[in-house]
């Protein structure tokens, strides 16, 4: 990019996930959809936030640790680190909302740079809840960020979702390639 450097940080989950009222196997989770599609279009690096631990296979397992995660306040412990933060301008940030929220794994990332001086901007996938408390969340975890408004899209319509992606994108002018 000509003049900031971005990066698509996101967390998602493959495997059992609920849509349109029933459990479906994915194999590709639909917040990492969207961030293909938000690579393909602004040409930033991706990073996928990982746990050490993974979550169970199951979406209803999976359901009763992420809120047992939240409700402990968690901070699963990452897989890997973004090794250049520092050279990153604009962050777009990924993730499923999970009881109203980020997944706390996402809270870790968060937690482990210092985001001051630069442009979060989130997205999040969902089956009805929309963006929860998590753009107020994110300002809460890194009060010197700029935390520009988010995207939600419901997962059954993520592979269909390039126009309503492009379309946000197109509001950020200043971060699209």
């Amino acid at each position: 990019m000509a003049n900031s450097k971005s990066l698509i940080a996101y967390f998602s989950r493959k495997g059992n996930n609920y849509m349109e009222g029933r459990i479906v196997n994915l194999s590709i989770g639909n917040t990492e959809v969207v961030a293909n599609k938000i690579q393909e279009l602004t040409g930033s690096d991706m990073f996928q936030i990982e746990t050490v631990k993974a979550y169970p296979g199951d979406y209803t397992e999976t359901t009763v640790v992420a809120q047992k995660e939240k409700r402990e306040n968690a901070r699963p412990e990452l897989t890997d680190t973004v090794g250049s933060m520092d050279s990153y301008d604009v962050i777009y940030l990924g993730y499923p909302n999970w009881w109203g929220t980020m997944p706390m794994a996402v809270y870790t990332f968060l937690e482990s740079y210092d985001f001051s001086r630069k442009t979060i901007v989130p997205y999040c996938t969902h089956e009805g809840s929309g963006m929860g408390n998590s753009e107020r969340d994110i300002k809460n975890l890194c009060p010197n960020a700029k935390v520009l408004p988010g995207l939600a899209i419901r997962g059954s319509s993520v592979k269909s979702s390039t126009d309503m992606v492009k379309s946000w994108l197109s509001g950020q002018k200043p971060f699209k390639k």
